[in-house]
């Protein structure tokens, strides 16, 4: 394996255990980070607050990984965000309150690892995809059940 696969499982390991410490250990001080919606954010411990916003609420929260490609430095991932919301999820648009909603929120993020930490993160999302399973906006006719 790797020493980038390596970093990046256990950069996973402490976002899905949401082992704040752990993810702090394994974000580089000078780690770049940018999502949807505007977040541009520069610094460990400012990547660090925004998935624990993210973590905190969602309480059961996990990412379950489809696709994983390795590439020197890089990480390329597909995947699934599944939890509850279950506490305050605060963003760029402001606070939403907890709606109890399951959301299953499909991502791909591409990660630069340098001596075991990330360095870089680029999340992309679909906002309304979360919003609509969140109950925020009506669904599509296309999704309606």
């Amino acid at each position: 394996m790797s020493d980038t696969r390596a970093a990046f499982d256990a950069w996973l390991e402490a976002f899905n255990s949401h082992d704040e410490a752990a993810f702090r250990a394994a974000t580089a001080d000078d780690c770049v980070f940018e999502a949807p919606g505007g977040v541009r954010l520069e610094g460990g411990d400012a990547v660090v607050g925004y998935s624990m916003g993210w973590l905190n609420a969602f309480s059961d929260s996990k990412i379950e990984v489809r696709t994983v490609v390795v590439e020197g430095d890089w990480i390329a991932i597909t995947g699934v965000f599944k939890g509850t919301h279950d506490g305050t999820l605060s963003g760029p648009g402001g606070d939403v309150p907890p709606t109890g909603r399951r959301l299953e929120g499909h991502h791909a993020n591409f990660l630069r690892f340098v001596d075991g930490k990330s360095v870089e993160s680029y999340l992309y999302f679909d906002q309304t995809e979360v919003a609509t399973q969140l109950g925020l906006m009506p669904e599509t006719a296309g999704t309606a059940s």
